[in-house]
């Protein structure tokens, strides 16, 4: 593992931080939209319209997708210079969080399984922060199992007609696009008869409803699909080959999960321990001392990731130890926050920092779920990481429609 940077990076990272420190607004200062969106100190709609002409701004200046091919409006950089270009940005107060189901994880896949003729349509826009997108997945019967997805998707000439229901959709209000997953085929096993859909959030019959979440927020929401029409050519991939697809998508959410939290959590919570004159508190100590130890494992895990994007390697299912390890991190950082703030912890938008610990304690076991929950992260590991004999599996090779479901 290597931690330091070559000298090329080491001048990617100062050019970056030189052109970051003219453009970007200062953490803490009065334009600063990194933070409150997800716990509910923010409404969606500033977040967006922030967040749109932030990208915009990355977009004119040649740093939006570091990664991306030229042709698609990108920078044709490198996986490592992407990582540092993270790092930077990190330290100011700006957000690309409205992207992430875009540009973090529709683009990668519409790169790999799209055709010319969809890279040309959504790739630029996505960039430019023209099209919000979300991620229509988990369905109420089908979250840690998501391959047991019932929502349906019917050919009629042109046209596939889809019917079904989907849950804990982030931002679906706000969004132009999203990617769906939709059964094709119910005689086919249940992994084999999905096909991925790029569909316009405007299409008629979505029935978007917010889900009130304990921080008060409806970042997430249900959708209901009611004959809603997308056109044939916005398959992607292979009809019925979409699984290959979806697994794409979801390796890039859970490095985004796990890479979603900033690395001065704790010593911000430290800091404000500080202030507060409990730094001396035994027990509050050793809270806080757990939780820089995890925030520095993340960290060197992090670091394993770019070096294998250094070396030109893909990181595997280690994404899925990151994203555990960042569950866990979070949790445990939440809890010292209101161990530390005492019955100051009780109240929802006051106290020290305006709440926003309060606000991130009741956002934490969200991560827990996000990108596929803890269970099935340990499942990967074991699998793919430990090599360990997998579940036994009775439902995989049965036609979907021999399996016994409730909502059947």
């Amino acid at each position: 593992m290597d931690f330091d940077d070559t000298p090329a990076e080491t001048a990617f990272r100062r050019e970056a931080r030189a052109w970051l420190e003219a453009h970007a607004p200062a953490k803490g200062g009065p334009d600063d939209f990194s933070t409150g969106f997800l716990e509910g100190t923010m409404a969606e709609p500033d977040h967006i319209r922030l967040s749109k002409a932030w990208q915009r701004v990355l977009f004119d200046h040649g740093w939006a997708g570091i990664t991306w091919p030229r042709r698609f409006g990108g920078r044709g950089g490198t996986s490592m210079q992407a990582a540092i270009f993270a790092h930077e940005q990190a330290r100011f107060g700006v957000s690309v969080g409205a992207f992430a189901v875009g540009i973090g994880m529709a683009g990668p896949t519409i790169m790999k399984h799209g055709t010319d003729a969809q890279r040309e349509r959504f790739l630029p826009a996505m960039l430019r922060g023209d099209e919000v997108w979300c991620q229509l997945f988990s369905e109420p019967g089908a979250g840690s199992d998501l391959a047991a997805l019932a929502t349906r998707a019917v050919l009629d000439g042109d046209e596939w007609v889809v019917n079904g229901q989907k849950v804990w959709t982030s931002s679906a209000g706000a969004s132009d696009w999203g990617i769906l997953l939709a059964r094709t085929d119910p005689d086919a096993p249940k992994h084999k008869g999905i096909t991925y859909f790029l569909v316009d959030m405007s299409s008629p019959g979505f029935d978007v409803r917010p889900l009130r979440q304990m921080t008060g927020s409806s970042h997430f929401n249900e959708v209901f699909l009611d004959e809603v029409r997308i056109p044939a050519d916005q398959v992607l991939g292979e009809v019925g080959g979409g699984w290959a697809c979806a697994i794409t998508t979801l390796s890039n959410e859970r490095g985004l999960v796990a890479g979603g939290n900033r690395s001065s959590d704790t010593a911000a919570l430290i800091t404000l321990a500080q202030k507060l004159g409990r730094e001396g508190d035994p027990v509050l100590r050793q809270a806080l001392a757990d939780c820089w130890t995890r925030q520095q494992v993340l960290r060197y895990l992090g670091f394993r990731a770019q070096t294998a994007l250094s070396q030109g390697r893909s990181p595997g299912p280690e994404t899925s130890v990151m994203k555990l390890f960042a569950a866990e991190y979070l949790r445990r950082l939440g809890n010292a926050a209101l161990e530390l703030l005492g019955p100051d912890g009780m109240l929802v938008a006051d106290g020290p920092d305006a709440g926003e610990w309060q606000a991130r304690f009741l956002h934490a076991p969200a991560i827990r779920i996000a990108g596929g929950s803890n269970e099935i992260q340990r499942n990967i590991i074991g699998e793919r990481v430990l090599g360990l004999p997998g579940e036994t599996r009775v439902d995989r090779d049965l036609p979907f429609r021999q399996l016994a479901r409730a909502d059947r």
